[in-house]
């Protein structure tokens, strides 16, 4: 398993991409995805929610159980992927391509973010 050098990466297994004009987008990673097993179901906040990170923003739905979806950041959002809410299977076909989750537009970033080394070594235990 490779998590991309140029992501960030939440305990919770989220992953957050550099801003561009203020906007990052997040997704699960593919550490979570293989976890969680097929995901079935994707409950994202809606366009102009604001999410407070490290708090729970949306739920995945698998065929092995319900995990919540966490904030890596504060901010608002401003697109979901309509993609990956029609056909929930990219999350984990393409979990850091065309499975991504939201974007938001950051206006808090907390400090415990994870570099891709930090992560990987972390989700290995």
């Amino acid at each position: 398993m490779s998590n991309p050098q140029q992501l960030r990466y939440s305990k919770e297994h989220e992953w957050l991409s550099a801003a561009d004009n203020g906007v990052s987008t997040v997704g699960i990673t593919e550490h979570a995805a293989n976890a969680l097993g097929d995901v079935v179901f994707v409950q994202l906040p809606e366009v102009g929610d604001t999410v407070t990170a490290g708090e729970t923003c949306g739920e995945l739905e698998s065929t092995k159980s319900v995990s919540d979806l966490y904030a890596p950041v504060t901010g608002e959002i401003t697109e979901t992927n309509e993609d990956v809410v029609n056909d929930p299977s990219l999350v984990n076909s393409a979990p850091f391509e065309g499975g991504w989750l939201f974007k938001v537009k950051v206006s808090g970033e907390p400090d415990d973010l994870l570099s891709a080394d930090e992560y990987t070594a972390f989700a290995a235990g």
